[in-house]
């Protein structure tokens, strides 16, 4: 399938059934982990690397909402819980 809007803000292509859905999953993690070097470079202070990953990660909620409704798979929920600990703990430790 050919990339689109809805893979970033839909719930659907977000499974655990297929190995597209594996693939998507992989990608939001890793972009996780891009994100927390990010933080590194951009807050410089490891207390503030869970406000700005929680605002981040509340306002792509938001606008997953916006595009769909709420998210109502686990796989999509526990796939950005994942993240958002990844982001923060590896922000955390990279700002220190």
């Amino acid at each position: 399938t050919s990339l689109s809007m809805e893979h970033f803000f839909g719930a659907k292509f977000m499974n655990s059934g297929s190995a597209s859905g594996w693939v998507v999953m992989a990608a939001t993690v890793l972009a996780s982990l891009f994100g927390s070097v990010l933080l590194a470079i951009v807050v410089e202070k490891s207390r503030k690397c869970l406000d700005f990953t929680a605002t981040l990660f509340i306002l792509h909620l938001l606008l997953c909402c916006g595009w769909q409704g709420v998210p109502a798979t686990w796989d999509w929920w526990i796939t950005h819980v994942v993240a958002l600990v990844v982001m923060v703990v590896l922000g955390e430790y990279l700002c220190n």
